[in-house]
């Protein structure tokens, strides 16, 4: 995110005896991206990070891809994934390439024996029902219903909910998730034109420091893997910290819509970029202004990317029979569009309500057995005249 943080105590230069009140050093460590090349952060902790007392046999989590023609439209009816009292077990992938993985997720309890850690991936995890506390090492992010929760990759966390009814919507990168460049000026900062502000952000606060001692599970994900790691220290041992490797939260009620006298295309809509995707949140706002316009999209097949859109809630004006928590995949280069008599409700309509959050992805996405298990049936042909 290009934005220098810290909290709780720090020295006063980096790699120098930063001292515990009884003479003995703070271990310090340095989390970096890129080798030393990209963001980090440099963290100081009461117990050495590298103690390890075990590690037990890695689980493999790789992708089950259903055998399916992958260029025909798809829709899956998200809430019927199954809720699931753990958080890992519940988290559901859907759809995948190489470099973005899609899931979905019902957990009903916060993660109280174990911590987890993406060492493959950079997560976004939407939130569309639920409430709780993103606990991490870096302090703590309150969230709820409608917050974007951005945990780089390699950051130890727990989810903390407030009660049982929980849903979410998670996006792995493989690289790390940017605000795009057409939003921000050589100094990092975001733009006047740009569709939220550096206030909108959330960043970690509350630094709690555990000085425990025992057995500490770390649930650690790399090569398709969870690696079960069992550590003589809490992972929330951090005395103080800066830099700018941590998470964050954005909401999505909190972006501002960018409109116009007619249509405009889906990157106005757009949150963040990475390597193998840009994201979009679709928000309630006003339709264009130009008298005789169209406020449904117009038919378009985008011929360099597979379009995932997660629709959460409201009117969604351009499609006929969506639910919340469905998702539709248009894959590159087949012309999608309004559904039959959409592009004519819309025809001097004020506003939408809708809420949606989208992945366009620069290579195909192909459909796991998870998924197909929840697909609508024919949904290609829903474009049919009836």
């Amino acid at each position: 995110m290009a934005r220098y943080h810290r909290l709780g105590k720090l020295p006063e230069k980096r790699h120098i005896a930063f001292r515990k009140p009884d003479g003995t050093l703070y271990p310090e460590q340095l989390i970096s991206s890129e080798g030393f090349s990209s963001d980090y952060s440099l963290t100081y902790h009461i117990h050495r990070p590298t103690q390890v007392l075990e590690v037990e046999k890695p689980i493999d989590v790789a992708l089950q891809f259903a055998n399916l023609d992958g260029l025909i439209s798809r829709s899956l009816k998200g809430f019927d994934i199954s809720a699931n009292d753990d958080y890992l077990e519940s988290r559901v992938p859907v759809l995948g390439n190489d470099e973005i993985i899609i899931s979905l997720a019902a957990p009903r309890k916060s993660m109280s024996d174990y911590f987890f850690k993406n060492s493959q991936a950079y997560e976004m995890i939407f939130v569309h029902i639920g409430s709780g506390v993103l606990k991490t090492m870096y302090g703590n992010i309150s969230f709820s219903y409608g917050d974007h929760l951005i945990i780089p990759k390699g950051v130890v966390y727990q989810l903390h909910f407030n009660d049982e009814n929980n849903r979410l919507f998670i996006v792995e990168s493989t690289t790390d998730y940017r605000f795009p460049k057409k939003y921000i000026n050589r100094s990092g900062q975001l733009m006047e034109h740009a569709p939220f502000y550096e206030r909108d952000i959330r960043l970690p606060e509350n630094l709690e420091t555990h000085e425990e001692t025992g057995d500490f599970k770390v649930m650690i994900k790399r090569d398709n893997k969870i690696y079960p790691y069992h550590y003589l220290s809490h992972p929330f041992d951090v005395v103080g910290w800066d830099g700018y490797h941590y998470p964050y939260a954005l909401s999505i009620h909190d972006f501002s819509p960018i409109t116009g006298k007619l249509h405009l295309p889906p990157p106005i809509h757009q949150t963040w970029e990475c390597g193998g995707a840009v994201l979009c949140a679709f928000v309630p706002r006003l339709y264009d202004y130009h008298p005789d316009s169209v406020p449904a999209p117009y038919n378009h097949a985008n011929i360099d990317s597979d379009e995932v859109l997660y629709y959460v809630d409201g009117d969604f004006m351009s499609r006929n029979n969506i639910q919340k928590g469905q998702i539709t995949l248009h894959p590159m280069g087949i012309p999608h569009g309004p559904h039959p008599g959409a592009a004519e409700r819309s025809i001097g309509e004020k506003e939408t309500q809708e809420l949606a959050v989208m992945v366009d992805t620069f290579k195909p996405l192909k459909m796991t057995a998870q998924g197909a298990a929840i697909e609508v049936k024919d949904y290609y042909k829903s474009w049919l005249e009836h």
